[in-house]
C-alpha cells in the first residue's frame, strides 16, 4: 500500500470506520476532510451486486445530476459537414473527423473528457476501440454518446450529464459534486444518482443492487452510507 500523507492520517481519524452514516451527516464529513489546496471533488462509490463476468448484467449508461458536478467538462466531437458546425457551435472543444482520429493514434491525444459521434462515424473511429475503450472514451449509443442529435448531447454532458458504467469488478464510480457546493445540493445530486441507476438495474441481475456506498472526497478518506437512510 502507497505510503498516506500526514494530512490524510490526520483526517482520516475523524471517519469511523465501523460506522454506516446519514447522507447529511457524511455529507458534512466528507467536506469536513476535503483539505487539499484546490476544490476537491466529491465521489460516490457504488459496490453492486453485479456479476461483471456475465456480459448481459452490464450497466453502460448516462445521467443528469440536477446541480452539475461542477468540473468544467471538454467534448470532443466526431463529425462532419453540418453536424460538425452544430457541434462547434454548442460548444464543443474540438471538432473534426479523420483529421482527429489521426491526432489521437499517431500523437496520443486524449486531452478531452467525453466523446461523440454521429452513427457514420463510427466506421471511421472504430480502429480507436483500443486506445479509447480502455480509459472508457470509445463512443457508445448506450451511453449517449453516438446520437444525430449531436448539439444537444454536447450542451447535456457539457452542463454536467455524466457516463456510469460499471468497472471490471462490477462497480461504479462517479462525481456528485464539488467540496464548494452547498450540502443540499450534493445531497440532491446523490439521491438522484440513486434513483438513476437502479432503472439501469440489468434485468437479469439477482439481488441487490447496491451492495456497499462510500462517499469521498478527491484526496479523503472513505465515509460508508446508510443505504436504507439515502432517500430519507
Amino acid at each position: 500500500m502507497p505510503k498516506r500523507s500526514k494530512r490524510y492520517n490526520q483526517v482520516k481519524e475523524l471517519v469511523d470506520r465501523t460506522k454506516h452514516y446519514s447522507l447529511d451527516e457524511a455529507i458534512k464529513l466528507a467536506k469536513e476532510t476535503a483539505t487539499a489546496k484546490f476544490d476537491e471533488t466529491i465521489e460516490l462509490h457504488i459496490k453492486t451486486g453485479i456479476d461483471p463476468r456475465k456480459s448481459d448484467q452490464q450497466i453502460r449508461s448516462s445521467i443528469s445530476l440536477p446541480h452539475g458536478t461542477g468540473k468544467s467538462v471538454r467534448v470532443l466531437v466526431f463529425a462532419k459537414g453540418e453536424k460538425a458546425e452544430e457541434a462547434e457551435e454548442a460548444g464543443a472543444d474540438y471538432v473534426g473527423a479523420e483529421d482527429l482520429v489521426e491526432k489521437i493514434e499517431k500523437e496520443g491525444f486524449l486531452d478531452f473528457d467525453v466523446a461523440i459521434a454521429t452513427p457514420d462515424m463510427m466506421r471511421v473511429i472504430g480502429r480507436l476501440g483500443r486506445i479509447l475503450g480502455p480509459k472508457g472514451l470509445m463512443p457508445s449509443p448506450k451511453s449517449g454518446t453516438v446520437t444525430e442529435d449531436i448539439a444537444s448531447a454536447v450542451k447535456e454532458f457539457k452542463a454536467g450529464r455524466i457516463e456510469v458504467r460499471t468497472d471490471k469488478t462490477g462497480n461504479i464510480h462517479i462525481p456528485v459534486g464539488k467540496r464548494s457546493f452547498e450540502d443540499e445540493k450534493i445531497k440532491e445530486n446523490v439521491i438522484s444518482a440513486f434513483q438513476q441507476i437502479e432503472k439501469l438495474r440489468p434485468a437479469t441481475m439477482k439481488g441487490e443492487l447496491f451492495k456497499k456506498v462510500v462517499l469521498a472526497s478527491t484526496m479523503g478518506p472513505g465515509i460508508k452510507l446508510d443505504i436504507s437512510k439515502l432517500a430519507a
